[in-house]
């Protein structure tokens, strides 16, 4: 039998291993033919010299991945482990910070999906992010929009989404339209002050610098040089669709994100989301990026939750 041993030197192996030996674990479930022993800052593996050879290349993988990054869990690991063996290194943005953030937090694109996205922003004006809950949609084109900010690229930030309601009756929450919408809006608000301190986030909404709005808002304007996202398109009606995608002024960036499985539309109404893939898919100058479960980057749960809904929808 075959052996292979390989020694962490520069990262902590209680970090890289996880607790309780948690990533060696799941790295015997995915090479169920070799013997995996970890002992101290040694990793010993024992089988098919071939299988060595694999396992030697994707765990050099993984610990790239844990270099850029400073931590490793269950949906890194099966990115790495399922991916064609090029997903973590070939994007050209594949190292880059977008932004520091909060406390020199570095904000990255953590996914091939997310750093694909952030490449499709470089290249194109107008962008659709499609893909389930968790996978880093709105909080990745948040960080390219005030990436474009910073970097004077753009004069104001205009996030926005269509004021449907999921389940819930704005009409009956308490206080003016801003009280109203402000909690429908946290998700962007939430992003935001992950990567502008309070103060100066503060200064750019009172200055219109940063607009966060319903989408009824946007008629009649014309959006000129403005980072502008529109979140959760997927409840936007033909007409709302086609009015927002026609404020595109000068020198904007358009990032239009997504998810056609969570629609809260009346029935009967066609989700403008949708609509649009269908007829700007060949429009050059548009980009459509497509995130899927192996990008989700919440709790390892939210993934098994979407694969276990994904399961139930495709036997009915």
């Amino acid at each position: 039998m075959n052996e292979l041993v390989i020694e962490l030197t520069e990262i902590s192996p209680r970090d890289f291993f996880g607790q309780q030996n948690e990533n060696i674990q799941l790295l015997k479930k995915y090479f169920p033919k070799l013997k995996i022993v970890a002992r101290g800052s040694k990793i010993k593996v024992y089988g098919d010299e071939e299988m060595l050879e694999e396992f030697d290349r994707r765990f050099d993988m993984l610990t790239a991945h844990f270099a850029k990054y400073n931590k490793l869990d269950e949906n890194a690991i099966e990115r790495v482990l399922t991916s064609n063996g090029q997903e973590e290194t070939s994007s050209k943005s594949s190292g880059e910070v977008l932004v520091h953030g909060v406390s020199g937090r570095l904000i990255k694109a953590q996914t091939a999906n997310q750093r694909r996205l952030v490449d499709a922003c470089k290249k194109d004006d107008m962008v659709f992010a499609i893909g389930p809950a968790g996978t880093g949609k709105t909080y990745t084109g948040v960080a390219l929009a005030v990436k474009a900010l910073k970097e004077k690229q753009v004069r104001r930030i205009i996030l926005t989404r269509p004021a449907v309601e999921a389940g819930e009756n704005l009409g009956f929450l308490p206080g003016d339209l801003k009280e109203k919408l402000d909690p429908y809006m946290q998700p962007l608000y939430d992003a935001l002050r992950d990567m502008i301190a309070p103060e100066k986030l503060e200064k750019y909404i009172e200055d219109g610098t940063i607009q966060i709005a319903p989408m009824a808002f946007m008629r009649g304007r014309t959006l000129d040089n403005a980072f502008v996202i529109l979140d959760e398109a997927q409840n936007t009606t033909h007409a709302q669709m086609k009015m927002f995608l026609t404020r595109m002024g000068k020198n904007a960036k358009f990032l239009l994100t997504g998810d056609p499985g969570q629609i809260d539309l009346p029935r009967r109404v066609i989700s403008g989301l949708k609509e649009a893939l269908l007829i700007l898919k060949n429009v050059e100058g548009i980009s459509i990026i497509y995130l899927d479960d192996k990008d989700v980057i919440r709790h390892k749960l939210v993934k098994k939750v979407i694969d276990a809904y994904k399961n139930i929808e495709h036997q009915n």
